[in-house]
């Protein structure tokens, strides 16, 4: 049996933790993903595991594709958020055609970067569409060899475009990353690492064959149970597992620091009651939002068609479970930063970095609590008129 049929890349995270670690700092530092680290990365396929078989991908499971991910995010969330950006822009090659897909995979170290749409517009042009304009937040974009711009598309009479259901379509184009201007705007309070600069390109050509949507789950070429799941869903478990990775992370380093110390004029740590208590109440709460997650995933993969996406109610329960992954990751690590005192405001310590990177996680659009309320609308009969 190939790798192809049973890839593990767990085990192969699980591999590079230590190199992580010794890199931690550094990507701190310059906000880059440093080589070898980088190269070693590539090395254990863990940019392919959603990227589909057909393109020389792993195709995983979510479950497993969430595990991973988490370990990684134990030992750095910024690795941890790049890998599982990396992963969510190659889900694009199941709606490109074929020989576009293998075209832009055809290095093993390809990776697409790009931003979130916003008022930017391609114009159509004979063969494909012309595109200027600026982008925001492509985490990756300093290692990516491809990039992409999400946008409406203007005809040439002026009018926007519609997809089959009336509305404007939001398209994607991919070109060659070395035809965008990167712009170095990363310069936050967390997650440094994942060098989420802005770009912009002007009058860059894309031929219609390196451009899709992917608002219309009937034009998806790949089949199977994993691409049955909408991209937005397998986002926001990329988006969980980094939060479940560091949250974990700070709870092993606080059973550490437990052990050995001893607040003035207090017991050690880890003899008091009300740490002892603590501990096992955020041991429980995030543990049982990692199992539900992955049983959740595991449910819908189970009985996902080849074919036809997952519905509504899969897609809320999906929703859910990740929304309740990433708050609940989030709790946790706000009681560890609180329960180690004055060890958690210092640059170095195991506790640190993380508080900063987890609620750096917590601003962006995954972590938004209206999703809880459409979920709900879900679960009551009434639901959203869109539901990603």
């Amino acid at each position: 049996m190939d790798r192809y049929e049973r890839p593990d890349p767990l085990a192969r995270a699980a591999r590079l933790g230590g190199m992580i670690d010794a890199c931690a700092d550094e990507i701190e530092r310059t906000r880059r993903i440093p080589e070898p680290l980088l190269s070693q990365l590539h090395e254990e396929r863990l940019f392919r595991m959603l990227l589909p078989r057909s393109v020389g991908g792993d195709q995983v499971e979510p479950g497993v594709y969430l595990r991973t991910v988490e370990e990684i995010s134990r030992h750095d969330g910024s690795i941890g958020w790049n890998i599982f950006v990396g992963n969510s822009s190659s889900l694009i090659a199941g709606y490109l055609p074929l020989e576009s897909a293998r075209t832009i995979y055809a290095d093993p170290r390809t990776l697409i970067a790009w931003g979130p749409p916003n008022a930017c517009a391609a114009n159509a042009a004979p063969g494909g569409y012309r595109v200027s304009g600026a982008w925001d937040f492509a985490s990756g974009c300093r290692q990516a060899s491809w990039m992409g711009a999400h946008g409406h598309v203007v005809e040439t009479d002026g009018s926007l475009r519609l997809n089959r259901f009336g509305r404007p379509t939001v398209r994607t184009m991919l070109f060659p990353a070395d035809q965008a201007e990167l712009l170095d705007t990363w310069n936050t309070i967390g997650l440094r690492g994942t060098a989420s600069d802005s770009y912009r390109v002007k009058d860059v050509f894309v031929p219609e064959a390196f451009s899709t949507t992917r608002e219309d789950p009937e034009i998806r070429r790949e089949r199977g149970p994993l691409y049955a799941f909408t991209q937005g869903g397998l986002y926001a478990v990329g988006v969980a597992g980094v939060a479940l990775g560091i949250a974990r992370a700070m709870l092993e380093g606080f059973v550490t620091l437990a052990g050995r110390k001893t607040p003035r004029n207090l017991q050690r740590l880890a003899d008091q009651a009300t740490v002892q208590g603590g501990m096992g109440r955020n041991e429980a709460k995030l543990g049982s939002a990692r199992a539900y997650l992955l049983e959740t995933l595991a449910d819908i993969y189970a009985r996902a068609d080849d074919i036809a996406p997952i519905d509504v109610p899969d897609r809320a329960m999906a929703r859910l479970a990740c929304s309740h992954a990433i708050v609940t990751a989030a709790e946790v690590a706000d009681w560890v930063y609180k329960a180690v005192g004055v060890d958690g405001i210092f640059p170095g310590s195991p506790f640190e970095r993380r508080f900063r990177d987890i609620h750096t996680l917590t601003q962006q659009i995954q972590s938004r609590d209206s999703h809880f309320e459409a979920v709900g609308q879900v679960l009551l009969g009434v639901p959203p008129a869109v539901f990603l």
